[in-house]
């Protein structure tokens, strides 16, 4: 699976150096290991675990750019995990409601020896900062509109939300919230998924 890794990764432009590869392989092994008793993902064949949750968080490594990033309602910990293996120098913050989530998004934390990682459990309107996020990114949390206004109070000044998607979200970006709009949108090619991924970059009004 290593190998596999590192070599589907290259086709998306993102390079894994082995280090990186061996602590993504034993994340997905604590993925496996918990989800025979909390069910954190549906996914559960870890061949395809690779392709779903793996592959999927890091083919927007390249156009994530941002010191803090927001992963919110990120459930076993994506894409904020991997890209938190991706790039140590990045302070991720993972949100979720769900507390046995967040207890495995810890319990990770502890195991691969992340030290850029923090987790917040509960509801992510209810996140108080004093420093707010230049980035904030979801994988599956909702829809945009909703994404945007749970959030819009956590983005700092310049910041961006990164909406990962699969169909071009077309109803959703006709009822964005007033005072935002869409700067950026990147089709994902994803080795061995079947289906269509997008990423939308999002931000303020100029």
């Amino acid at each position: 699976m290593k190998a596999d890794l590192i070599h589907y990764a290259a086709e998306m432009d993102v390079l894994v150096n082995a280090a990186q590869a061996d602590k993504l392989v034993a994340y997905l092994a604590l993925i496996v290991k918990w989800n025979r008793i909390h069910n954190l993902t549906a996914v559960r064949v870890p061949q395809d675990m690779l392709t779903h949750h793996l592959l999927d968080s890091l083919s927007v490594c390249p156009y994530i750019h941002a010191s803090r990033l927001l992963d919110v309602g990120t459930g076993a910990g994506l894409p904020g995990l991997p890209l938190a293996i991706m790039y140590p120098e990045l302070q991720i913050t993972l949100s979720d409601s769900n507390k046995k989530k967040s207890a495995f998004q810890q319990q990770a934390v502890i195991e691969l020896g992340l030290k850029n990682v923090s987790v917040v459990s509960g509801r992510v309107e209810d996140i108080s900062t004093s420093q707010k996020f230049d980035g904030i990114v979801s994988r599956a949390f909702s829809e945009i509109s909703l994404f945007i206004n749970l959030t819009r109070h956590l983005l700092a000044q310049d910041g961006l939300w990164y909406a990962m998607k699969g169909l071009y979200p077309t109803q959703e970006l006709a009822n964005l919230p007033a005072g935002v709009q869409v700067a950026q949108v990147y089709d994902l090619n994803v080795p061995l998924l079947n289906g269509q991924r997008h990423l939308l970059l999002i931000k303020e009004d100029d």
